[in-house]
């Protein structure tokens, strides 16, 4: 029997509901947002085009990091994270301003070289990780004017790629805290998303600008469907972090981080 448009709607909502669920508990878990696994399923499996499928990633992920982090409290305290103020705010003013120039670069261009440098980029970082074993923190890897300069271009740097890609950033951002600031692997999980927040949130109402942003209106049960399985997801991920050790995370890590750069890698962009 054939299928109606109805009862292929209703697959579409279900099929955005489990992958929303399943990415986001990976997102939830580490700090990350989970559109570089998004995006490749908004473009092969949903059929939506390159500049549709980043901005329904950014709108998924902007979910996706807002809920996390209360939903890490229990694990990590928030004054945990605003203890980190300094950290946070450094890498902040570069990613927001990173963020607006990537969001309009994204309107115009879709580069897949720009796609495989990024693939390359994860790729290095996740054998660094692995390499040196990172994970329950150390000591930065500069000191004063010197750390700071260095983390306003990399913050720099992932708002960018966050907002070229749709994406939260956490893939990179995780890793900076890591290695650049010497913060252990949960807790940069948690700084990750309290950088992501803002840096989405500016590369969104950029977007929001362009004339594909009712890409949104007109799949909204799409749209919800997906959001509702971003929350659930985000929060088993969540509960999760509290039962992996840190010995177990930085190995996830590096293999969301190798996953992440095959599939940049084997994306097409138009």
């Amino acid at each position: 029997m054939e299928d109606t448009p109805f009862t292929t709607a209703k697959r579409g909502q279900a099929a955005a509901f489990i992958t929303g669920t399943g990415i986001a508990t990976i997102a939830g878990l580490i700090g990350l947002g989970g559109s570089e696994y998004r995006l490749p399923f908004l473009i092969r499996l949903f059929r939506f085009s390159a500049l549709e499928a980043v901005i329904v990633n950014e709108t998924m992920s902007l979910f996706v990091v807002a809920t996390a982090l209360p939903f890490r409290a229990h694990s990590i305290p928030l004054e945990a994270v605003a203890a980190q103020w300094p950290v946070i705010l450094n890498l902040l003013g570069g990613s927001l301003v990173g963020a607006w120039i990537g969001a309009a670069w994204a309107t115009r261009l879709r580069s897949q070289v720009f796609s495989r440098i990024i693939a390359v980029l994860l790729a290095a970082i996740a054998a660094i990780l692995l390499s040196h074993g990172v994970g329950h923190g150390g000591h930065p890897l500069f000191g004063g004017y010197v750390l700071i300069a260095v983390g306003l271009a990399a913050g720099f740097g992932i708002g960018i790629v966050a907002a070229l890609l749709g994406v939260a950033g956490g893939e990179l951002l995780v890793p900076t805290l890591i290695l650049l600031f010497g913060i252990d692997v949960k807790l940069a999980g948690s700084l990750s998303l309290a950088v992501s927040i803002p840096t989405m949130a500016v590369g969104f109402g950029r977007y929001s600008r362009d004339r594909t942003f009712p890409v949104l209106a007109r799949n909204g049960h799409f749209v919800v469907a997906m959001v509702v399985g971003s929350v659930v997801g985000s929060f088993i991920g969540a509960r999760l972090l509290g039962i992996v050790p840190i010995s177990v995370m930085v190995p996830i890590l590096s293999l969301v981080l190798l996953i992440s750069a095959v599939s940049l890698w084997l994306q097409r962009r138009t």
